[in-house]
């Protein structure tokens, strides 16, 4: 059976590599005799692998010593609670950024922890442009700034990290992150779920600065405090071995790809071809995103007829395209273009949308 070309949002297209790998270590990992999955998280062999996995990552990130990195459960949605239970005291505010879908509910969910005040949002566009931030109304009191750098289902990203002064900075980073080079030191706190760049859901990738953790707890369970997780090398109770040892697979395959320099060139020069697809098709195709705050991730897109919405779906996917249905939220199509996403499979589609607008403009 061929692999199909997969532009899916989530979860998304793994590196062919790692699925090989993975394949071949399914039944004896590392001479253990047993898979990885079946190994105890407290034995020497896994031990090794979060140890390695964890080092591979600061190296490609370049994180500074003072930052503790944790691999949680939970997805990001249970952190948008969890992050206010963790950085903020009963009773205190946090500033959000909302510039979509995900960050709206990072919010919502927020505010039965904290007074979430939305400092600054695109809604009023329709989350087709990103606040100017000259507008942000902040409070240098507030525990925390909360912004989502790419959000999936529009396709809108920040292309410069926003300063905040001094409150520490806390970014989603579900679906950018690896996807090319990144300060860390201008964040307090950065988390991920794995399913787009790192590797299978069900894992939660988190960079958090120290003086963070050594903020007072509130009352909450230990389970869900950080420090604790920290404490522990993030095996407070049992992690998600398989997704842990799949996302160090996918960290070793970027370093020997060029690490995350040769990622964010690839992925500029993915969706920049996308892009020209859609905007050198006499409108047969049209993204409505400012140009400025198009995402190189996720490249949105509506044909100029929604009558042919589906004829597009199903010749793509007679093709052996997937993925690219857009969210229910604002339909039309919508192509991710993660890290694992190949120059092929771009070169293809592209000759797909053209071929498709010659049949049917």
């Amino acid at each position: 059976m061929s692999r199909a070309w997969n532009f899916s949002a989530g979860p998304a297209a793994l590196p062919e590599a790692v699925l090989k790998r993975a394949q071949a270590e399914m039944l004896d990992w590392n001479g253990t005799g047993a898979s990885v999955m079946e190994l105890s998280h407290r034995g020497k062999h896994f031990m090794q692998l979060a140890a390695a996995t964890e080092q591979r990552l600061r190296q490609l990130l370049a994180i500074p010593s003072n930052y503790k990195v944790l691999f949680l459960q939970g997805g990001a949605t249970q952190h948008f609670a969890q992050i206010p239970m963790n950085l903020a005291p009963e009773g205190g505010s946090a500033d959000y950024i909302v510039t979509g879908v995900f960050s709206k509910k990072a919010v919502s969910e927020a505010a039965f922890h904290v007074d979430a005040r939305v400092a600054a949002t695109s809604e009023s566009t329709n989350f087709l442009t990103l606040p100017p931030r000259a507008g942000w109304q902040l409070n240098p009191d507030a525990s925390y700034v909360h912004y989502t750098p790419n959000e999936t289902i529009r396709g809108l990203e920040f292309h410069e990290i926003p300063d905040v002064g001094e409150v520490p900075l806390v970014a989603d980073m579900s679906s950018n992150i690896l996807g090319a080079p990144l300060d860390v030191s201008r964040f307090g706190l950065i988390y991920a779920g794995a399913q787009k760049n790192i590797g299978p859901s069900g894992l939660v990738l988190m960079i958090v600065r120290d003086d963070l953790l050594a903020r007072p707890p509130r009352p909450i369970a230990r389970i869900l405090r950080y420090a604790e997780q920290a404490a522990n090398d993030s095996m407070l109770n049992t992690p998600n071995t398989w997704g842990w040892y799949l996302a160090g697979l996918t960290f070793e395959w970027i370093e020997r790809e060029g690490g995350l320099a040769a990622m964010g060139e690839r992925n500029a020069r993915k969706s920049a071809m996308v892009y020209e697809a859609i905007d050198g098709s006499d409108g047969f195709y049209r993204n409505d995103v400012e140009r400025a705050a198009r995402s190189r991730m996720n490249v949105s897109f509506v044909l100029h007829d929604a009558a042919l919405d589906s004829v597009f779906l199903a010749e793509s996917e007679a093709a052996g395209f997937i993925g690219l249905k857009g969210h229910k939220a604002v339909g039309g199509m919508r192509a991710s273009l993660y890290n694992a996403v190949s120059q092929p499979a771009v070169d293809a589609l592209v000759q797909f949308m053209r071929d498709f607008a010659a049949r049917h403009g």
